[in-house]
């Protein structure tokens, strides 16, 4: 019977993918990937062969529809993206919805992510949270920024390196100087850090020290 997988992947550190992940990945009978290029290493370490196929943000919408027709005449399916869960800021959303309301099956495996351990190290409260992921770029920024200096849970946010000193920027303007601050860079990867402090402290570290590779924010909640 046929199915969609959505199946995590590896955040940095190739040894993070699961057992049952590699399982899948060798059973199914095609894998959609964000990044063929950056999926193809993957694969090839473990000697996976299933044939690969490029669905990312901008053919997302255009290949659903014969993806649900694929499925319907029993091809099996699994989701990747280039690092971390599909669908969490990632390409996912819509082929799972498409799936669930044409009735096939859908299945998502556990695995790697990178907020997970980018909140659990921060020390801030993790017993309640919420996941922001990236913030608009410019329409609606300012709107979101002034909401969210309300939100009493902490905040979890992704970002690229040479988008950090504006958003730490925004942060100390609408959350103030003293809310507290965890950035971890490079999850699991050989120069894996996280620097805590005040959004000031933080923001001037970084503008001494610009960063390098993907990041993951987590800002304390409104006392």
């Amino acid at each position: 019977m046929a199915k969609l997988y959505i199946v995590p992947t590896p955040i940095g550190n190739l040894k993070d993918i699961t057992l049952r992940a590699v399982e899948v990945l060798n059973y199914v009978d095609l894998i959609l990937a964000e990044d063929t290029r950056t999926s193809g290493k993957l694969l090839k370490h473990y000697e996976i062969i299933t044939p690969l196929q490029s669905h990312h943000m901008h053919n997302e919408h255009k290949r659903v529809q014969g993806l649900i027709n694929r499925l319907k005449n029993g091809t099996t399916i699994a989701l990747i993206s280039d690092a971390g869960t599909p669908a969490i800021s990632d390409p996912g959303f819509l082929l799972t919805r498409a799936c669930i309301e044409n009735h096939i099956e859908v299945e998502c495996l556990p695995g790697a992510t990178a907020f997970v351990p980018a909140l659990v190290n921060s020390g801030l409260p993790n017993d309640r949270f919420v996941f922001e992921g990236f913030l608009p770029v410019k329409k609606g920024r300012q709107t979101r920024l002034k909401l969210l200096a309300e939100e009493t849970r902490t905040i979890v946010f992704y970002e690229s390196p040479h988008k950090l000193i504006k958003t730490l920027t925004n942060f100390c303007e609408y959350f103030g100087e003293d809310r507290l601050v965890s950035v971890s860079r490079e999850l699991t990867k050989l120069y894996e850090e996280t620097i805590r402090g005040t959004s000031k402290e933080v923001l001037e570290h970084y503008t001494n020290k610009p960063p390098k590779g993907e990041i993951v924010i987590v800002v304390e909640g409104k006392k």
